[in-house]
């Protein structure tokens, strides 16, 4: 599919929300859609991530120590390119909402918690923030059969009320979220893959909020 425009130099996507939500199918149509470069979830160098399933406890403090590096490498990386970029989930998600829940479940100790957020807090002072946050949401039913039907094997044993404690810490957070400009789409029903209208929409949305981010720079 050829692009129908660019969205300029330096432009920075961030596509937001939780497990099975579809960021990862988002980054890529956008960017075959807009010629971006797309940066995803490293889950798969987390050497942590299979033991932290098998006991949070143990290694939940870790494991997010090693996305908090990786994250901070990745912003990094796509604050040095010059050509517009995308992002597949953020390192304010992993704080604000993964941390944050593995904190306030007891699997990360007060200690450990205080330790990891002023590595953020530092850490982000130092980033350049996206142009523009999209964040999708939909529902459980929904999460819950994507979740299934991707048949990642480490995620078919995480409890639903673990998925359903994420959901509402993004909702928290994406209500305080005033860094960039933000696009809320909701992933239930929309088929921007086939429905042509659908892709429409979700690209005037897209490029108008773009346009306002530009213009308030």
């Amino acid at each position: 599919m050829a692009s129908r425009r660019t969205l300029g130099p330096r432009r920075f996507i961030a596509v937001a929300g939780n497990m099975g939500v579809g960021k990862s199918t988002l980054v890529d149509f956008l960017s075959h859609q807009y010629g971006l470069r797309p940066y995803f979830e490293p889950n798969d160098e987390n050497p942590y991530l299979k033991d932290f399933y098998g006991d949070m406890r143990q290694w939940a403090f870790h494991s997010q120590l090693f996305f908090l590096s990786a994250k901070f490498r990745l912003h990094q990386q796509l604050g040095r390119v010059s050509e517009a970029v995308i992002q597949d989930r953020t390192i304010y998600e992993d704080a604000e909402v993964f941390a944050e829940n593995l904190y306030r479940q007891g699997k990360i100790s007060e200690r450990d918690y205080a330790t990891y957020r002023r590595l953020y807090e530092a850490i982000i002072d130092e980033l350049r923030p996206p142009s523009l946050m999209i964040y999708l949401k939909c529902g459980m039913r929904t999460l819950s059969k994507r979740i299934r039907l991707r048949g990642r094997p480490e995620e078919q044993q995480i409890p639903k009320t673990y998925i359903h404690r994420l959901q509402e810490l993004y909702e928290e957070w994406f209500e305080r979220y005033t860094l960039s400009e933000t696009l809320i789409v909701d992933t239930d029903e929309l088929d921007y893959i086939q429905d042509l209208v659908d892709r429409i929409d979700l690209f005037e949305k897209i490029e108008s909020a773009l346009d306002l981010s530009i213009s308030s720079a």
